[in-house]
């Protein structure tokens, strides 16, 4: 609006109808400016309309007349005072949407509790960011449980963004959490999510129809068991990647299920875990679609099997996410627009795990006489 009305006061000038009187438009822009284009924006428009003050006054020969400087003294005042108070306005809005961010980020730390280091016959690690657009968290979800069955694992990405989305985190969340150390089935576990999610969805007022109508979650679990597999169970979700001897394959689905929510698109036989080999020495990374869908500034997705080739295979799980993390960085120039989760686990020897138990125990035996000689010295 305010480079509409500069036009308008140009074209009034530069035309007949230049015996109307237009100083006050002009010296309005700036102030319309202030309201919603911020201190660049002000700027601007201040530049714009002191251009077309010099012009017309040149055009018509009005120099010399009180007129044009008394415009030329109100435009001034104006934009100064413009130019403060949209200064002040954004400094304030981008205070309170960092403000709301934090606590929005807080919650979701909440709920996504990082997964053990250690968990039965594998090492984990775990990384989860959120994007830096707006406050509303996304629907990124992941969790990785020991049971009797094996290592449980889950990660998903429920649609949406906001209070909706984590509402829905935590009922996957809460169910998978229960229900992974009961059923013997993996398939079972993730029908259990499944309806958790569809009887939340049910609770009258609890979503938006449109949230009700179109939501859906893609979900992928894993379960490693004592021998040397992993069994996966794939709803809609980007597949896992397997690091195996410098080599990463993406482990598809042979039959691809529809996400959590769109079971009405389920026609065939219930689907089954597939298996794959996962000897020691082995990497998997489960992750969300907030990865391999990164851009940087020319548009190019994020080559997630590439930055993973690019890795040492010597780094611990959690220093192989911190490589990936700065990688996924550098691609996007530091601008995520999409929440990220991953989950990584490398696949323990017998010899390894016996020398993890060892320091264990040693850490443990350290504690014990650090504990016993502390309660010594307080009684002495």
């Amino acid at each position: 609006m305010p480079f509409v009305i500069a036009l308008g006061v140009l074209v009034i000038e530069l035309t007949p109808a230049h015996f109307i009187y237009t100083g006050p438009l002009l010296v309005a822009t700036p102030a319309l400016a202030a309201v919603t284009m911020g201190p660049k924006g002000t700027t601007s428009a201040a530049a714009l309309a002191l251009v077309i003050s010099v012009t017309t006054a040149t055009y018509n020969q009005a120099w010399g007349t009180l007129q044009v400087y008394t415009n030329f003294l109100a435009l001034a005042l104006v934009s100064l005072g413009s130019f403060i108070t949209s200064s002040t306005m954004q400094t304030r809005r981008r205070s309170e949407l960092d403000q709301v961010h934090r606590i929005a980020v807080a919650a979701q730390e909440v709920i996504l509790r990082p997964v053990p280091e250690r968990l039965g016959p594998v090492r984990a690690a775990s990384l989860c960011l959120a994007a830096g657009t707006g406050a509303q968290v996304g629907g990124d979800l992941y969790e990785a449980v020991q049971t009797r069955y094996g290592v449980r694992m889950i990660v998903g990405d429920v649609q949406g963004k906001g209070l909706s989305a984590m509402r829905a985190v935590s009922v996957a969340l809460g169910a998978f959490r229960v229900v992974a150390h009961c059923e013997d089935e993996l398939m079972e576990v993730m029908n259990h999510c499944a309806d958790a999610l569809r009887r939340e969805a049910a609770v009258p007022g609890a979503y938006g129809e449109e949230v009700v109508m179109e939501g859906f979650t893609t979900a992928l679990m894993a379960q490693v068991p004592d021998d040397a597999v992993v069994q996966l169970v794939n709803r809609g979700h980007p597949p896992p990647l397997l690091l195996h001897q410098g080599r990463v394959q993406a482990l598809m689905p042979s039959s691809p299920q529809p996400p959590l929510g769109l079971e009405d698109l389920i026609t065939g036989p219930p689907a089954k875990p597939e298996s794959h080999p996962f000897v020691p020495g082995d990497r998997l990374l489960l992750y969300t679609d907030g990865v391999i869908e990164a851009r940087n500034r020319d548009n190019d997705f994020f080559d997630l099997r590439e930055a993973m080739d690019r890795i040492g295979a010597g780094t611990t799980p959690a220093e192989f996410l911190h490589e990936l993390h700065k990688a996924l960085i550098r691609h996007t120039g530091g601008r995520l627009t999409d929440d990220v989760a991953m989950i990584l686990v490398d696949r323990l020897d017998d010899e390894a795990d016996e020398a993890d138990e060892a320091d264990e125990a040693d850490e443990a035996d350290e504690a014990d006489e650090q504990g016993g000689g502390a309660a010594a010295a307080a009684l002495g």
